[in-house]
């Protein structure tokens, strides 16, 4: 046997010639792969960030669009407010009219910096200074947004936009727009591509104030060792963290205002993956080739040094395993040491096999034609036994005496045929129900039922295979319970003749079923009480079966229900 590498056949080593191709190979396209991956990976990454963002504005296109559209309006509003400031009729009119006109708006007016409502497009004079509106407000006149779950005035859902105003550089108040949230959601945007698990737009309060999946359930999406008013800032932002659920999620950030409205995207981990697959593609380009490369020269050496070799030791194992033929020559010199070693101990271990089979098959052929002598001696004393019975029966006195001894020689008969099905079988151990059970009713109907006794005689047998064991009790029982059944037969009327119906059925793969059932004139009853009824319960149990008997118009049905067990494979003396 070879030492490996400390061997003096160092480099005659399978190991040690792949381990050199291989290394001459991935040399310089590990080091080019090294280097070239690194920068490629930082770019896919790079990539994937504005991928995210990019997908960040498409997704919140509709609502970038009213938020921004809203505060335009603001201010074009104030110019005209500032004219119509000191007319309160006159603001009213024209706010209610534009309002009307307005497609998102639902209340448009100007709040005073004390909480009075002096012009608005529903009422004027109403005082806010004790809503929860009015007290978010920041203290600095500042462009804020807030949603309001009942707006005060329409008592629906609103985001409330507040944008400063100024009358002779003076600040006067807000001019104040509600925007229900449901003319925003409304006004989504078409379809895209590839969609972020949820979508929140937040203030620079950090206040969420709409949301995908609704308010409840983006709060769970929220990510947890940052908060929203840390986000606040000019430049988008992409940035891993694990949510309020305990799931890793991937957040990217862009402002839709910068320093008054953001949105922010949040994506399951899997799905980014995913979607910078085929941005990510040029990372594994150069792996791959270096792989391929790897793959063309281990192939032709694995080829040229090994594989050929191993073929042609494999095609003489099969053909050692088919016919037990030998190799007729040994491997050259110009083979791997390693695999010269396997085939010398292929070809001691292969005669090795070829003598010790050689020797389990003269035994097992001893053994066989000794069981066969036992089985064939058996069915000879048997029969034996049943040619004295005959004489004794010849000499009884008595009826009943003849129908006990009739009764014996009926079962020693049925133990005789077990004993002569097995040695004309080939399987000693496994006997076929079927024939064993044809036989057997045979013999008893020609003993019981003479020419001419007008009895319909039907028989069906299925080819049960089961364990020599359980042959025996099952042909006793099966003998029992046709004699019985001989016994009590008679016709049910003087319009029907005498019907006796012997089957064995294999119902299901290790479940079989004998039935037995017999016509009588009514004079018996269907249960019987003496020793043929006590073998049959005797012979029912060592098979683990169940009987069944009925009597019913006049006809007198056993049933016994017993499994088969397949073929154990156990460990036999050969």
């Amino acid at each position: 046997m070879t030492g490996g590498f400390l061997s003096e056949n160092i480099f005659r080593g399978l190991a040690f010639r792949i381990l050199l191709f291989l290394s001459l190979a991935l040399l310089p396209f590990g080091v080019i792969a090294i280097v070239q991956t690194q920068e490629i990976a930082r770019q896919a990454e790079r990539s994937a960030e504005l991928s995210l963002l990019g997908l960040t504005e498409q997704s919140s296109s509709a609502e970038r669009t009213i938020i921004q559209q809203a505060f335009g309006t603001a201010e074009a509003l104030a110019s005209v407010i500032r004219v119509a400031i000191d007319d309160p009729e006159t603001c009213n009119r024209f706010l209610r009219r534009y309002q009307q006109d307005a497609e998102h708006f639902s209340l448009v007016g100007l709040l005073s910096a004390d909480g009075a409502m002096r012009c608005s497009s529903a009422r004027a004079g109403d005082s806010f200074r004790d809503t929860a509106v009015f007290q978010s407000l920041p203290q600095e006149p500042v462009r804020t947004i807030t949603r309001h779950e009942a707006g005060p005035m329409t008592q629906e859902t609103v985001l409330v936009l507040f944008e400063p105003f100024y009358s002779n550089d003076r600040f006067v108040g807000w001019i104040t727009l509600s925007i229900p949230v449901s003319r925003i959601r409304s006004s989504q945007g078409p379809p895209l591509p590839l969609s972020p698990f949820d979508l929140v737009i937040f203030n620079a309060s950090g206040e969420v104030f709409l949301s995908d999946q609704g308010q409840k359930s983006s709060a769970l999406n929220l990510p947890q060792n940052r908060s929203l008013a840390t986000l606040i800032g000019e430049k988008p932002v992409v940035f891993s963290d694990v949510n309020r659920r305990d799931t890793e999620s991937v957040y990217a950030v862009v402002p839709i205002i910068p320093g008054v409205a953001y949105s922010m995207s949040i994506w399951q981990h899997d799905d980014v993956l995913q979607s910078a697959d085929q941005t990510g593609r040029l990372s594994i380009f150069l792996p791959v080739l270096m792989w391929l490369a790897s793959l063309v020269v281990a192939f032709w050496s694995l080829n040229r040094l090994a594989v050929r070799h191993i073929s042609k030791l494999g095609r003489q194992m099969r053909l050692f395993a088919f016919n037990r033929a030998l190799p007729r020559k040994t491997m050259g010199d110009d083979v791997p040491l390693e695999l010269q070693e396997i085939q010398g101990t292929f070809v001691s271990m292969a005669e090795s096999i070829i003598r010790d089979e050689a020797a389990l098959e003269d035994n097992i052929r001893d053994k066989n034609i000794l069981l066969k002598e036992v089985h064939h001696r058996v069915k000879n004393n048997l029969q034996l036994i049943s040619s004295i019975m005959n004489l004794q029966i010849r000499r009884a006195r008595s009826e009943d005496a003849r129908d006990v001894l009739r009764r014996l020689q009926d079962r020693i008969l049925s133990l005789a045929t077990v004993h002569k099905n097995l040695y004309q079988s080939d399987a000693l151990d496994r006997a076929d129900a079927g024939l064993l059970l044809r036989e057997i009713v045979g013999q008893l109907l020609v003993i019981g039922l003479p020419a001419g006794s007008g009895v319909e005689v039907t028989q069906d047998y299925d080819a049960v295979h089961m364990d020599a064991d359980d042959a025996a009790p099952l042909t006793l029982l099966v003998s029992e319970a046709v004699t019985n059944a001989m016994k009590y037969i008679g016709a049910p009327g003087t319009d029907h003749a005498a019907t006796l119906a012997v089957s064995l059925k294999q119902t299901e793969p290790e479940t079989a079923v004998f039935s037995i059932s017999n016509s009588t004139s009514g004079a018996h009853g269907s249960e019987g009480t003496g020793l043929g009824s006590q073998l049959i319960n005797a012979f029912a149990r060592q098979l683990n079966g169940h009987v069944e008997v009925c009597f019913e118009d006049n006809i007198h049905r056993l049933e016994l229900t017993f499994p088969v067990r397949h073929r154990d494979p156990g460990i036999r003396d050969y």
